[in-house]
């Protein structure tokens, strides 16, 4: 199969992350910091090189601040539940995931959202105009699962250090792809999925914090302080109760060694050149509505689009007779679609990856070809 659903998750993982795995499952299985034998020290150690890893390639401040989680919805929703308060309001953008917008609604927290334009200056502009006294976090995406936009994060993340508020960034669709360093763009809450452009398993989420988490919300078996029944908030242990995923954690680590090996500016490069020879191809073909204008810089590899006549749903199917793997529907994003008009048709959504070749994107704008003589 050809796969184009990266933004889902990674199709093709390296073998160095498959041998990761494969040792973890031989060599690793103790459950770390609960035991005192020498496979769970062992264990630990690797854990503890993994934080270390993943803090220097997002730079920051320290491993303790990396906090394995199940995927980057958990990720978003130790935040959104861990740090806002009865009270509090915080600013989304209107492309949000509802990994961040269920979260939110079901807490009660006043919140805005802030348009996202074309122009990176009038989306912060929209920021700006939206922030109160009350303003505890500004949270957003870093690009749209939809329609691939960057947000101006580094903008951004100085908007919230001048005010004093605290900046979150879901970075599902960016870490991996675009450099993310989070001294320099003030973000204090970065949730990543690595199982997407990290190239990690399935089962492994991040939440790195450089601000402080006030509630947790899992409670359990953390390997300290176990006297006391109730849990503390002291990081990274007490954000991670329960035997940890240690195959993903060190299977991210090889997928963090594969990325740094490559080069994300290579791995953008490769990926956005795949995505605007389909792009331009698209343009050729009559019927087909394309949903941004894809410049270079200012969206990841991503393109969603639809055939006139047709349901999202449709092509997707007919795409995968062809042995084409795509996306379709609302891709868990209503407020994007609402916002590019696509919220009660969807989209059919293409992501690539580094392992994709023009061959394939070839034999895809072919396909589609194909589909709209139907």
């Amino acid at each position: 199969m050809i796969y184009f659903d990266n933004a889902a998750t990674g199709g093709k993982k390296p073998l160095t992350v498959i041998n990761a795995v494969d040792k973890s499952l031989r060599e690793y299985c103790a459950n770390a910091g609960r035991s005192g034998h020498s496979r769970s020290e062992k264990a630990a150690l690797a854990i503890y090189s993994a934080r270390e890893k993943v803090a220097d390639f997002f730079h920051a401040d320290g491993a303790e601040q990396v906090i394995f989680t199940p995927n980057c919805t958990a990720a978003i929703n130790y935040v959104i539940k861990g740090v806002l308060n009865k009270g509090d309001h915080i600013i989304v953008s209107s492309l949000e995931h509802n990994a961040v917008m269920r979260p939110l609604i079901k807490s009660g927290i006043e919140y805005d959202i802030a348009e996202v334009a074309t122009d990176g200056g009038k989306t912060l502009e929209n920021f700006k105009s939206l922030i109160r006294k009350n303003t505890k976090m500004i949270f957003c995406t870093a690009a749209s699962n939809v329609t691939g936009k960057i947000l101006p994060i580094y903008e951004i993340g100085q908007l919230a250090s001048k005010n004093g508020i605290l900046f979150g960034v879901d970075a599902a669709q960016a870490a991996g792809i675009i450099d993310i360093n989070m001294k320099k763009m003030n973000i204090d809450y970065l949730c990543v999925a690595p199982h997407k452009a990290l190239y990690a398993p399935m089962g492994i989420g991040l939440l790195i914090a450089r601000s402080p988490i006030e509630k947790t919300v899992i409670e359990g078996g953390t390997g300290n302080n176990s006297e006391n029944l109730v849990q503390g908030n002291l990081m990274p242990e007490d954000f991670e109760s329960g035997t940890l995923n240690i195959s993903g954690i060190l299977g991210l680590s090889a997928g963090i060694d594969f990325v740094k090996k490559y080069g994300i500016k290579n791995i953008y490069n490769h990926e956005i050149k795949l995505m605007k020879r389909l792009y331009n191809e698209l343009l050729k073909i009559d019927n087909i509505i394309l949903y941004n204008d894809f410049k270079e810089g200012d969206y990841v590899p991503l393109i969603s689009f639809n055939l006139k006549g047709l349901e999202s749903g449709e092509v997707a199917a007919e795409l995968n007779k062809y042995g084409i793997a795509v996306r379709a529907g609302l891709h868990c994003a209503p407020l994007a679609h609402k916002s590019i008009g696509t919220l009660k048709i969807g989209t059919v959504r293409v992501s690539p990856s580094v392992f994709n070749r023009t061959q394939e994107v070839d034999y895809l704008i072919r396909a589609i070809k194909n589909i709209k003589k139907m």
